[in-house]
């Protein structure tokens, strides 16, 4: 690990950075160019202490989820990516596999939407980044581990997940999620990520097992739909998808109509927050 290295590439790299940048409030007046350090380290999950560590190469090394986070707070592109793992000793995860490095054109995206819901998620439907009011609609999925990170994991598996929709829906969206991860397969193959959730999902639902028979492949998301809040009840939105160009990712961005209940409704989430709701 090469601690000089790494404390004058992440002092840079911050100082480079304007709030509005990572879509944070300028706020008053300040001395020092760039970012705090203090909003680096909110931003990756961390303590401002560990943070501050590092840049005064103090700090211990790094492991590759913490490297992960940092290369997203400071919206690295993937060369800068790469070679911040290797100052600090790691092998840079192969492209295609490191789908948790979030796209820096789609985080620019997502940092100007601060009063819709938005989201951006890998080909495997794994949540990666998700704004405050897509959290109240949501709920917080950072808490989960192992195969659960993934949507189409929770929606077989833990029936509460499936609250957030209407009961009319749900047979849609069951043959969506299974077509989505079809298509993730056929281009990561049975020996990917793609390939253990298939495996674990056959043996667990055997809903899943009848629609992968059925070899459907879809990688889309619907126009409309309608999702449950526990305190507002049904919300109809309109879904907006824009995916990187080799389609690893896609920012999904939820709207409705201008004055319509959605919206009205859409509102209120930055009020009535994660109040009374988790996603169990």
């Amino acid at each position: 690990m090469d601690r000089a290295a790494l404390a004058d590439f992440l002092r840079r790299r911050r100082e480079a950075l304007q709030p509005e940048d990572v879509g944070l409030p300028p706020g008053a007046r300040r001395r020092a160019p760039g970012l705090r350090r203090e909003e680096v380290a909110s931003l990756a999950v961390m303590s401002t202490d560990y943070y501050t560590r590092l840049e005064q190469q103090r700090g211990p090394q790094p492991s590759a989820q913490m490297l992960a986070s940092l290369a997203r707070a400071l919206r690295l592109t993937d060369d800068e990516r790469r070679y911040l793992f290797q100052i600090c000793g790691h092998n840079a995860p192969a492209t295609l596999s490191a789908v948790t490095h979030v796209a820096p054109a789609l985080l620019r995206v997502m940092d100007r939407l601060s009063d819709t819901p938005a989201l951006i998620l890998s080909d495997l439907g794994e949540t990666l980044v998700q704004n405050r009011p897509a959290e109240a609609l949501f709920g917080d999925v950072s808490g989960y581990t192992g195969l659960a990170r993934y949507e189409i994991y929770r929606w077989f598996t833990i029936p509460a997940v499936r609250r957030r929709y209407p009961e009319h829906d749900h047979a849609r969206q069951s043959r969506s999620l299974v077509a989505n991860l079809r298509a993730a397969h056929g281009a990561r193959g049975p020996g990917s990520q793609a390939g253990e959730l298939v495996r674990a999902l056959q043996k667990e639902s055997p809903e899943f097992a009848e629609l992968w028979e059925r070899h459907e492949v879809a990688k889309r998301f619907e126009d409309h739909k309608v999702l449950i809040h526990p305190e507002l009840g049904e919300i109809e939105v309109d879904c907006q998808v824009l995916f990187t160009e080799d389609q690893a990712q896609a920012l999904l961005v939820l709207t409705a109509p201008p004055r319509s209940e959605g919206d009205e409704k859409l509102r209120l989430l930055n009020v009535v927050g994660q109040q009374r709701f988790t996603t169990a």
